[in-house]
């Protein structure tokens, strides 16, 4: 290692030097000036009683632009799913989703435990869509010895496999069994206006391909708390009801809901400039030795990329992971041999460009022999 550049933990202290870039997820947030200041004027009532004239705004207008008859204001897109799932279901019906979707994997298991549901997991491919032949025989319950399929689940964007976006004929064709049985469709959408920014469409589009959304305020739209259920009124008004069940009735609500309402109207457009700075990292990474990304697959916010192995097979990303964070990126390293990396509000070009000095200064320190 050359020593015009010093030793790899004096440059490692330099790039510490500047505030934390943090990219583990568009969840880290903070709201916006105006986001503080709509909280503060907030007018407020009891919700639970329907008195809160912010949190009615809210729903009203999260309706309105996904295409829907009513939403529902939830304190988080987990209890949102939960909401929607126990909404659509008997007690015992089972729920198709993805093997590699949000609501299969991280969301301590809801469906099971509170409604008896078991999932029936389908394959879920790189593009984010789901296994078609497999999902055409995942259907079940003409069988008295079956549990009945009462609901399936899509996501979008897919965050597991890096973001993906499903546009409106894809929704429609992973949709299709679900409608030739007559039974209801959920979308998890906790990113779903990122896809909307990603296609150039309306979000009423995608919303319109199924029966109800879940999407979030406090991830890209960059609102402190919640998030929104949108569907026809009857479905919203029997969700009010399991609301209440979990805990989610909430009295002053206003305070928080003002936030979303700035969301809606402020920050969509936005989401733009986190996708092209997710892009730049893409590319910037791809240019680093020993780190494997495709980043012609990157397409909105969220990325992931790993690293190369001595063999060339995936190697350890724990070491890449800690050296950044000691340099001041934060990343979200999983046990999956995979790194993620989430562009949100507050990251900025030159962030990236930050990002990208440490990530190669950690690979060139991880690679070089120890007393270099």
């Amino acid at each position: 290692m050359s020593s015009n550049y010093g030793s790899y933990e004096a440059r490692i202290g330099a790039l510490a030097s500047g505030e934390k870039i943090d990219l583990r997820s568009d969840t880290v947030t903070h709201p916006s000036p105006n986001m503080r200041e709509a909280m503060y004027r907030a007018e407020v009532g009891d919700d639970v009683y329907g008195e809160d004239p912010t949190v009615n705004q809210l729903e009203e207008l999260a309706a309105v632009m996904l295409g829907k008859e009513a939403g529902l204001f939830v304190a988080s897109g987990t209890m949102g799913n939960a909401v929607s799932m126990l909404t659509h279901c008997r007690r015992g019906d089972e729920i198709i989703m993805g093997d590699r979707s949000h609501t299969y994997l991280y969301e301590v298991g809801g469906p099971a435990r509170l409604n008896g549901s078991a999932t029936r997991p389908v394959p879920t491919l790189a593009d984010g869509t789901l296994d078609r032949e497999r999902l055409a025989r995942a259907f079940q319950g003409d069988d008295i010895h079956e549990a009945r399929t009462g609901l399936l689940c899509l996501e979008d964007t897919h965050n597991m496999v890096g973001g993906r976006v499903l546009s409106p004929e894809t929704l429609r064709e992973l949709a299709a069994p679900a409608r030739a049985r007559n039974l209801p469709v959920h979308m998890d959408g906790a990113r779903v206006f990122n896809a909307a920014v990603a296609l150039g469409v309306p979000v009423s589009a995608l919303a319109a391909e199924v029966d109800s959304v879940q999407f979030c305020l406090s991830k890209g739209l960059s609102a402190p708390v919640g998030s929104m259920v949108v569907g026809s009124r009857a479905f919203i008004d029997e969700g009010r009801r399991v609301r209440k069940l979990l805990g989610g009735g909430m009295r002053q609500a206003g305070i928080i809901a003002a936030a979303g309402i700035i969301a809606l109207n402020e920050m969509v457009d936005r989401l733009a400039d986190d996708h092209v700075n997710a892009k730049k990292l893409a590319d910037g990474l791809a240019e680093i030795p020993g780190i494997t990304i495709a980043p012609e697959t990157v397409e909105t916010n969220i990325l992931f990329f790993g690293v190369r192995g001595e063999d060339g097979a995936a190697g350890d990303v724990t070491p890449l992971v800690t050296a950044a964070a000691q340099a001041g990126v934060l990343l979200s390293g999983g046990d999956d041999g995979r790194i993620r990396a989430v562009t949100h509000y507050g990251i900025s070009a030159d962030d990236i460009e930050r990002a990208l000095s440490v990530l190669a200064e950690a690979m060139r320190g991880l690679a070089a022999p120890v007393g270099a």
